[in-house]
C-alpha cells in the first residue's frame, strides 16, 4: 500500500474519530503518530516528530498572542462594555425602522473588535439585545436571528482567534490576517444592516409582531442619552479599538504587543468600572488559561498532523489531482468552499481549520491563490457553520442563554437563515473581487 493511500485512509479515520466524539486534539495526535509510524515504519521517528512539533509549537513567539487576546476578551466581557455599546447604538438609532436590529449589529461589530470570539458575542447580546427587541415588537425568530447572525463578526473582525489559528496553520503573518479582516468584516456588517432594514421595510410581518409594536409605540418612553452619557459609555471600547487595531494598522505594534496592550487597557477599564474583585479576577484568569491551553494544544496537534500529511505526500497528490482534473483555480475554490460548508454542519470552526487548512493551503498556494485572501474566505465559510444545523453552535448559545421555552430552536435557525445568505454573497463578492481584501 502506498503512502498516499495510507494518508487518505488516515484522513478518513480522523473524521470518523471526531464524529464518534473523540476530542479533536487527541484525534489529530493519534492519527499523526500512527501515520508517521506506519508510513516510515519507524516508531522512534514518530516520537521524534511529535516532540519537535510540541517544542516548536510552545516555543513559537506568536503563540503568546492567543492568551493575551483571550484575556482581553474576558476582561471586556465582565466590564459590561457590550451592554454600554448597545445602549449607545440603540439611543442613536431609535428613530430608524428596524433600528434596534441595526444597533445590535453595530454594537456587535465594535464588540467583535475587542473580543474575537463569536460565542461571547452571542451570549452577551442575547442577554442585552433580545429582550429589548422583543419589548419593541420584534418577532422572537427575527430578534434571535439578528443576534446569532451578527455574532459571527467576532471571528472575522480582528482580533480574531480563528484568524490567529489560520495564520499559524498556513504560516502567514497574523498581523496581515488581522488587517485583511477589516474591510470584509465591514462589508459583512453592512450586508447585515441592509438585510435588517430591507426586512423591516418590505417584510414587516416577518420581522415584527405589528399589533404588539403598535401597542408599545405610545406606551414606552425611551431614555434619550445626552452627549456626556454617550461619551462616557462609548469611550472605553473606542479606546480599546484604537489601541489594538490602530496600533496594528500603523505597524506600531506587533500582534503579540497589541494583545498585551489591549489586555492591560481592558484590565484598567475593568478596575475603573469596579468590575473586578478577587473572585472575578480569579475567574477571568482561570477561564483565560482553560481557553488558551485548549487552543495551544490543538495547534500543536495540528502542527504534527500537518507534518504527517507532508510525509505522506497528501498536499502534493491532491494538488496534482486538481491540476489534472481541469477544475482550475476557480473550480478548486468552489469545491473547497462546498466542502468547508458541509463540514460546518457537523464540526466546530476550529476543528474544520485544523483538519482542512494543512491540506488545502499548499494546494491553494500552488494554484496561485494569495494565502491571506484564501484565509479570509475560509474563515467566512467556516463561520457559516455557526448558523447551520445540526451543529450551529451560535444558535445553541443564543437558545441556551435566552432560556425561554416559548422560543424554539428551529425558529432561531430560521431567523438566522437570511444572514447565512448574506455571508454566502460576501464570499462570492470577495472571490470575484479579491482586491477588496486589503493587506
Amino acid at each position: 500500500m502506498s503512502s498516499i493511500t495510507i494518508g487518505y485512509i488516515l484522513i478518513l479515520a480522523l473524521l470518523v474519530l471526531v464524529l464518534l466524539g473523540m476530542r479533536i486534539a487527541i484525534a489529530l495526535m493519534t492519527v499523526a503518530f500512527v501515520g508517521v509510524w506506519i508510513i516510515r515504519d519507524n516508531f522512534n521517528l514518530a516520537l521524534k516528530l511529535m516532540s519537535i512539533a510540541t517544542y516548536n509549537g510552545v516555543a513559537n513567539y506568536l503563540f503568546a498572542t492567543i492568551p493575551l487576546f483571550v484575556l482581553m476578551g474576558q476582561l471586556v466581557s465582565i466590564s459590561n462594555v457590550g451592554k454600554d455599546t448597545f445602549d449607545v447604538a440603540e439611543s442613536m438609532l431609535r428613530r430608524l425602522r428596524g433600528g434596534l436590529g441595526v444597533a445590535t449589529v453595530a454594537a456587535n461589530t465594535i464588540f467583535a473588535a475587542v473580543t474575537g470570539v463569536s460565542i461571547a458575542s452571542a451570549a452577551v447580546f442575547t442577554k442585552v439585545a433580545v429582550p429589548e427587541m422583543r419589548h419593541h415588537g420584534y418577532r422572537p425568530a427575527f430578534a434571535t436571528g439578528i443576534v446569532a447572525g451578527s455574532s459571527v463578526l467576532g471571528m472575522l473582525i480582528p482580533p480574531s482567534l480563528l484568524l490567529i489559528v489560520y495564520g499559524v496553520l498556513a504560516e502567514v503573518s497574523i498581523g496581515q490576517m488581522f488587517i485583511a479582516g477589516l474591510v470584509p468584516g465591514a462589508i459583512l456588517a453592512l450586508g447585515f444592516v441592509a438585510l435588517i432594514l430591507g426586512m423591516a421595510k418590505f417584510a414587516p410581518n416577518i420581522a415584527f409582531d405589528l399589533d404588539k409594536k403598535q401597542n408599545k409605540k405610545h406606551k414606552h418612553d425611551q431614555h434619550i442619552m445626552g452627549t456626556g452619557e454617550v461619551i462616557r459609555k462609548i469611550t472605553p471600547i473606542l479606546l480599546l479599538v484604537v489601541f489594538v487595531i490602530g496600533g496594528l494598522y500603523s505597524g506600531y505594534f506587533t500582534p503579540t504587543e497589541a494583545g498585551g496592550v489591549g489586555a492591560f487597557a481592558a484590565f484598567v477599564i475593568a478596575v475603573f468600572r469596579r468590575s473586578l474583585n478577587g473572585n472575578k479576577l480569579w475567574q477571568v484568569l482561570t477561564e483565560t488559561g482553560v481557553v488558551s491551553v485548549g487552543i495551544l494544544i490543538l495547534l500543536v496537534a495540528a502542527n504534527f498532523y500537518g507534518q504527517m500529511l507532508a510525509v505522506a505526500g497528501i498536499p502534493t497528490a491532491i494538488g496534482d489531482i486538481v491540476r489534472h482534473s481541469g477544475l482550475g483555480s476557480t473550480g478548486f475554490l468552489v469545491l473547497y468552499i462546498v466542502i468547508v460548508l458541509a463540514m460546518g454542519m457537523i464540526l466546530d470552526s476550529t476543528s474544520i481549520l485544523l483538519i482542512i487548512v494543512p491540506i488545502a493551503a499548499p494546494i491553494a498556494q500552488a494554484l496561485g491563490f494569495d494565502l491571506v485572501n484564501f484565509g479570509i474566505i475560509t474563515v467566512i465559510a467556516v463561520e457559516v457553520g455557526l448558523l447551520t444545523p445540526p451543529f450551529g453552535i451560535s444558535i445553541f448559545t443564543v437558545h441556551a442563554t435566552l432560556a425561554d421555552r416559548s422560543v424554539k430552536l428551529e425558529s432561531i435557525f430560521l431567523g438566522a437563515l437570511p444572514f447565512v445568505g448574506v455571508m454566502l454573497a460576501v464570499i462570492v463578492l470577495l472571490s470575484v473581487f479579491p482586491q477588496l481584501i486589503i493587506k
